[in-house]
């Protein structure tokens, strides 16, 4: 057998190992995620942890569960902008939040909320539209790195000028500039805005053998 395509071949077979561990151990499911995105991304943390091999890397994330926030960090896909699609925000803002604003009390769930972009759009725009009292948002998202940043709400001040575009187009009633303080490089969001937030690590992924969430 030609020595590379049987290199090959045991490379997908640690890969498939990695990540049926990776499932069994810490219940996260990257098992048909795309090969290509999924190897390169495997190669860059094997390179950060100064491993040779992907079985060395197995074994490391299941001795070691920083190793496991390391590597999910490097795979999960975490970029996010404020008031990103600025015709859907202005659409919620003219056709569901009217209605919304008829209910007693509202619960938002933002799956997925990563450095907590989102979260904040959001309730920007519920505190614009004078209902944000009487919501609850869940921001939840698999990894706990990117969590902790969703929650400090402190963002690179270079983004904002794009984001204040956003708002604007968006039709934002304030100015964006009211919602963050400026220090050094960096935009810290007022603590007002998480408020009615609750931050919580959560995997959307429920195994079939499971049965059905109820």
């Amino acid at each position: 057998m030609n020595t590379l395509v049987e290199n090959g071949e045991i490379q997908a077979l640690e890969m498939r190992l990695l990540l049926q561990a990776i499932y069994e151990r810490y219940g996260y499911d990257y098992r048909d995620y795309a090969p290509g995105s999924l190897h390169r991304r495997v190669r860059k943390c094997m390179e950060q942890e100064h491993l040779d091999g992907i079985s060395q890397l197995q074994e490391k994330v299941l001795r070691d569960p920083d190793c496991m926030t390391r590597l999910l960090l490097g795979i999960s896909i975490n970029v996010s902008d404020m008031f990103r699609d600025p015709q859907f925000y202005a659409a919620l803002r003219t056709k569901v939040l009217p209605l919304l604003r008829t209910y007693p009390f509202v619960r938002i769930w933002l799956a997925g909320c990563s450095t907590g972009e989102e979260v904040y759009s959001i309730a920007i725009l519920l505190q614009e539209e004078g209902i944000y009292k009487k919501c609850r948002i869940f921001a939840t998202d698999m990894n706990a790195v990117v969590l902790q940043k969703a929650k400090e709400g402190i963002f690179p001040l270079g983004r904002m000028q794009q984001y204040t575009k956003n708002h604007l187009a968006a039709g934002g009633k304030a100015s964006f500039s009211d919602y963050y303080t400026a220090k050094y490089d960096n935009a810290i969001f007022r603590p007002d805005l998480r408020k009615n937030v609750v931050f919580s690590q959560h995997n959307l992924y429920w195994p079939q053998e499971t049965g059905p969430r109820l």
